[in-house]
């Protein structure tokens, strides 16, 4: 069963299950209600009635037509009023009706105030007035009573307004449930269909589903995931490619010189340089591979890494004395700058990758740089950023969005690994890396990390 037919049933079990407990219950509560307000009312027309009846009008002068006249009872109350010798004084009934109404007020339960009559059951209350002082009248009783079906039939009417009430309620709340139950499940079903998409790998084919609420956000992070894997998705197809391009040249140049010397097209010194060639290749081959395999391990693995607190400046004198060689070759000058900040400064970070890192970025600076390579460390309250500028050309614009990616390389590029690498590591040590060009010229690149506490 579909979901809006499963949430229809279940309002529409849910509201006869209201209505029904609400019949269950409120009928009786009804009825005791209404027989407590009755009691009380059958005790105050007793009152009014002794009240008028003891003062004014001896026991052998009783008018009942005028006693009726000022005592406006309740057109389903019956009252009799007699002394203790049961001698009526004043009667709404019948003689034999009031003598049965007598025996049923003696039968009457204190409880529930009610008493079972020939024709049906009757409300009972009974009041005596005992003799005052002064007065002809001795003690007189009255005896008050009213069917309990003319109660009932007060608590059928109210009942069915009750439940016309709650059934109208209860469609409102039906059908409002029904537009609530659309709103949301119509989302739901167009974000499976885009799901559907994604399971099928047609990420660029997603939509974005508008809706409020938590399913609007849950449709914005499919849409946003969507858009994330289809980029993964073209930068994987972008890695093999670039990957077998960069294993197919050397791979290339391997074949044809051995299937040169095999033949004996090469002899002699070309045959020497050939082989020269080979071995370089094959150890050009080597480190791509080492570097495609060490990537692969930074982005997935995560036992490889081993985060310690590690001091800046001690790192960054660690990657300065191992790329030493490099810029001593090219004739370069490092400087320095702590900007002003003798205190040391402590990261968490792993930091033998970390310092791979560096010694790549360092590296990429040394080969592009003309005279100078400035390293310069900034502390603020809560990081500390590195960063690493070359006096050289400058990163080419259309570079400069894919230089992280992996076999992105410039002019003096070598696998075009490198720089990937130090983005790895540099983000699984809680870092960011960032590029950009100097306006005198020249490239400069920040890292920026969350100091230890």
């Amino acid at each position: 069963m579909k979901l809006v037919y499963r949430l229809h049933l279940s309002f529409g079990l849910l509201l006869l299950f209201i209505l029904a407990i609400t019949a269950t219950l409120i009928y009786p509560l009804l009825l005791d209600t209404l027989v407590d307000n009755q009691r009380k009312d059958l005790r105050e027309q007793a009152n009014q009635l002794t009240t008028l009846a003891v003062p004014t009008t001896p026991a052998h002068q009783m008018e009942p037509a005028l006693l009726t006249k000022a005592i406006p009872l309740a057109p389903a109350t019956q009252a009799v009023l007699m002394s203790p010798e049961e001698k009526v004084y004043f009667s709404t009934l019948t003689g034999e009706k009031a003598t049965e109404l007598v025996e049923l007020a003696k039968q009457v339960d204190p409880a529930t105030g009610i008493s079972q009559g020939k024709d049906g059951k009757y409300i009972i209350e009974t009041l005596t007035i005992p003799p005052q002082q002064g007065l002809p009248m001795t003690a007189i009783t009255a005896v008050m009573a009213t069917p309990l079906s003319a109660v009932k039939s007060i608590q059928l009417a109210l009942f069915q307004r009750l439940m016309i009430i709650l059934s109208v309620g209860g469609l409102m709340a039906f059908l409002l449930s029904v537009v609530i139950t659309r709103r949301i499940v119509n989302p739901l079903t167009a974000l499976r269909k885009e799901l559907k998409k994604v399971e099928n790998r047609r990420f660029n084919e997603v939509l974005l589903i508008r809706s409020g609420g938590e399913i609007g956000e849950v449709a914005s992070s499919v849409y946003h995931l969507a858009g994330e894997l289809d980029k993964y998705q073209s930068t994987q197809k972008k890695f093999f490619q670039n990957a077998s391009h960069e294993l197919k040249t050397p791979l290339m140049s391997i074949q044809g010189y051995a299937e040169g010397i095999k033949d004996g097209i090469f002899t002699g010194d070309k045959a020497a340089k050939g082989l020269d060639i080979i071995v370089n290749e094959c150890e050009r081959l080597k480190k791509i591979v080492t570097e495609m395999i060490l990537l692969a391990k930074l982005e997935s693995e995560e036992g490889i890494f081993h985060m310690d607190n590690v001091p800046v400046q001690q790192l960054i004198n660690e990657a300065m004395e191992r790329i030493n060689p490099l810029v001593v070759k090219r004739g370069l000058i490092i400087k320095v700058d702590r900007n002003g900040n003798p205190e040391e400064r402590y990261i968490t970070a792993d930091r033998e990758k970390l310092l791979q890192a560096l010694i790549n970025i360092i590296g990429n600076a040394a080969r592009h740089a003309k005279k100078t390579i400035c390293i310069r460390t900034v502390a603020g309250e809560h990081t500390v950023d590195i960063e690493i500028a070359d006096d050289g050309e400058g990163i080419p614009e259309q570079l400069l969005p894919l230089l992280f990616q992996r076999f992105a390389k410039g002019k003096k590029g070598e696998t075009g690994l490198g720089l990937a690498i130090s983005r790895a590591i540099v983000e699984r040590c809680r870092g960011e890396i960032a590029a950009a060009n100097l306006p005198g010229g020249g490239a400069a690149f920040t890292l920026r990390f969350p100091l230890s506490r």
